[in-house]
């Protein structure tokens, strides 16, 4: 079976040159943490991507839709769902809320499908968002983390389209995992007779491990190194070193041919 190396793909030089200018711009500015002030700049900066021009406020002459989309730039008027949480941190996500409504709202606009440079906006993003965001993260469209703040995701981490980070408790990404596309990763549960008591775990993911396609890790739970969770699995205990979980609930059904010796041979006693 041949072995395919990614391509090495870039925009034209006049195209890397401003992007690269804007990534840095709003890099500066996210440095400061002020709510306010991230708010302004992500309100500015949306407006301009999607009507081409600079931030002019409505007035009663503009027609209401124009006046909805307009006020709902500046992310003081809107609301995200990790808010209404009762053991959200109202200081550090107020901090955040800013950066993550950009980031949403950036993968929703015209220009959230251009891969090299969605990489390093929400690269960028993330050095402000999470608890931490190691070097050559790549990150997909279409990504959501909760908090931001309890999310750390080291060094050579790939986290495909469409991912739910559930950091409400606390995730941790080791070096060189991957998280497939449509995946949901949690770190909190609920009670099963009242669903208001919430109990919050450390989920853990790798090194080296994988999440596939539409896969789903449970809270608390640990897929150790090298492990794997099939497509369409829910691991709701924790995945042993190089090993392959499937199903629902995920057991384990493999162990990597990479695997040292003794493992495998404890796997086959199982």
């Amino acid at each position: 079976m041949p072995r395919y190396e990614y391509r090495v793909l870039s925009p034209s030089s006049a195209a890397e040159k401003i992007f690269l200018g804007w990534i840095d711009h709003l890099d500066r500015e996210f440095i400061n943490r002020d709510p306010d002030h991230r708010s302004q700049i992500v309100r500015d900066a949306l407006h301009q991507l999607y009507l081409g021009r600079p931030y002019t406020p409505p007035n009663a002459a503009t027609p209401f839709a124009q006046q909805v989309l307009v006020q709902s730039f500046d992310p003081h008027s809107a609301t995200l769902e990790p808010e209404y949480y009762g053991d959200v941190d109202p200081v550090k996500y107020s901090e955040r809320k800013p950066l993550i409504w950009f980031w949403m709202m950036y993968d929703r606009s015209p220009v959230g499908l251009n891969h090299w440079l969605g990489y390093r906006v929400r690269a960028m993003l993330a050095r402000h968002v999470f608890k931490h965001c190691g070097k050559n993260v790549k990150i997909f469209h279409g990504v959501e983390v909760s908090f931001g703040y309890n999310l750390t995701v080291e060094d050579n981490c790939t986290i495909h389209k469409y991912v739910l980070l559930d950091d409400r408790g606390e995730i941790i990404i080791h070096e060189g995992s991957s998280i497939s596309d449509y995946a949901n990763v949690y770190s909190h549960a609920h009670d099963l007779n009242d669903g208001m008591i919430v109990s919050n775990h450390r989920t853990e993911i790798g090194p080296k491990a994988r999440v596939t396609y539409h896969a789903t890790v449970m809270s608390g739970v640990k897929v150790a190194e090298h492990g794997l969770v099939g497509a369409m699995g829910v691991a709701s205990k924790d995945v042993a070193p190089y090993h392959i979980v499937a199903g629902v609930p995920a057991k384990p059904v493999k162990v990597k041919p990479i695997a040292p010796e003794e493992l495998k041979k404890g796997f086959e006693k199982a």
